[in-house]
């Protein structure tokens, strides 16, 4: 996969793989008749890492890294993560509004020079009930990004004995790779 082939993609599925000591994600593209088509990235996450950090890779081989996101903190419960390119070099941020966040999960983008893109649950009683009845989160959720008051770009959680995300990018001005990085942080950071 190339950076090229990513920044074209207008839908992504993100796929949670089952792994015992890591998290991992398969980014796949979309073909036009909605179909899951080959990996444009793939995501790995240690679990009980001291200080949150996941590398996402052009394939599952991980020979070649393609972007990563780390905490700036190493507990914070409005923790910011810095979004960099293969290089190192930062793309962007993103980070949990947490007072915002209690009753409805809302998170921030920023991609520099565009301005601020947010999200939050579209459906406030299925995250109050994800939030207070812990054998309920595994409900499915949805969340809009937005940018001055039109969409960016969304996230929906589909049901599934794996996760699966169903990502829709609707301002073709947003980097893909600061929405795969939110889209496999939602899986990885939200019940935090």
């Amino acid at each position: 996969m190339t950076l090229d082939t990513l920044q074209t993609q207008n839908h992504l599925i993100v796929r949670q793989r089952i792994r015992l000591m890591v998290n991992q994600y398969e980014v796949h593209a979309v073909t036009p008749d909605g179909q899951e088509a080959g990996i444009l990235a793939f995501a790995q996450q240690k679990r009980l890492a001291f200080k949150e950090q996941v590398t996402l890779y052009t394939d599952d081989t991980k020979q070649v890294p393609l972007l990563g996101f780390k905490a700036r903190q190493v507990i914070d419960l409005g923790a910011t993560y810095d979004v960099t390119d293969a290089g190192g070099q930062p793309i962007g941020l993103f980070r949990k509004n947490f007072a915002a966040s209690l009753l409805r999960s809302s998170w921030v983008v920023e991609q520099p020079g565009y301005g601020e893109i947010a999200g939050q649950e579209r459906n406030q009683w299925v995250a109050i009930l994800r939030r207070f009845i812990d054998y309920l989160s595994w409900l499915p959720y949805h969340f809009d990004f937005v940018i001055q008051g039109r969409p960016a770009f969304s996230v929906v959680r589909k049901w599934g004995l794996r996760d699966t995300y169903q990502v829709s990018i609707h301002d073709p001005n947003v980097d893909r790779r600061l929405v795969v990085a939110m889209a496999v942080g939602l899986d990885a950071l939200q019940s935090r």
